[in-house]
């Protein structure tokens, strides 16, 4: 039991699909880092939900980020930290607008809560975050 929890979750991997299940571990931190921020910046503090999504997002990506590199996948020890951080942040900001896109549709023009066009903007980004990541920063 204990070799199979180090292999989950502790030791190094380049299978996609740990990588997957431990970017899934580290999306679920990272949301509720971002989901969080956006009910406490929208709610309490009186922000624009589109402009809380944004900062919201932000604080997400950051955490995402930190965690991914010390975590979910080896390094690329070709490119310096500041280019990787760069790339990842790039990816981000395409992740910010599907997100923003798919928040103002789905409340704006869907008029659903704000609370689950969020949610489904998590999912799609999600994907997209993940796979652009493995594909272009971490192959």
């Amino acid at each position: 039991m204990r070799e199979l929890f180090n292999r989950l979750f502790v030791e190094p991997t380049t299978n996609i699909w740990l990588q997957l299940l431990r970017y899934g571990f580290v999306g679920g931190v990272a949301f509720v880092a971002d989901y969080g921020s956006l009910f406490v910046l929208t709610h309490y503090a009186g922000v624009h939900y589109l402009l809380s999504a944004g900062i919201a997002f932000c604080i997400g990506l950051t955490v995402n980020y930190l965690l991914s590199i010390s975590w979910v996948f080896n390094r690329n020890r070709s490119a310096k930290p500041w280019v990787e951080f760069v790339v990842f942040a790039l990816i981000g900001v395409v992740g910010l607008g599907l997100n923003e896109l798919i928040m103002y549709v789905a409340t704006d023009l869907l008029t659903l809560h704000y609370m689950l066009s969020k949610l489904i903007s998590t999912a799609i980004v999600f994907c997209w975050n993940f796979f652009a990541r493995k594909l272009i920063i971490f192959k």
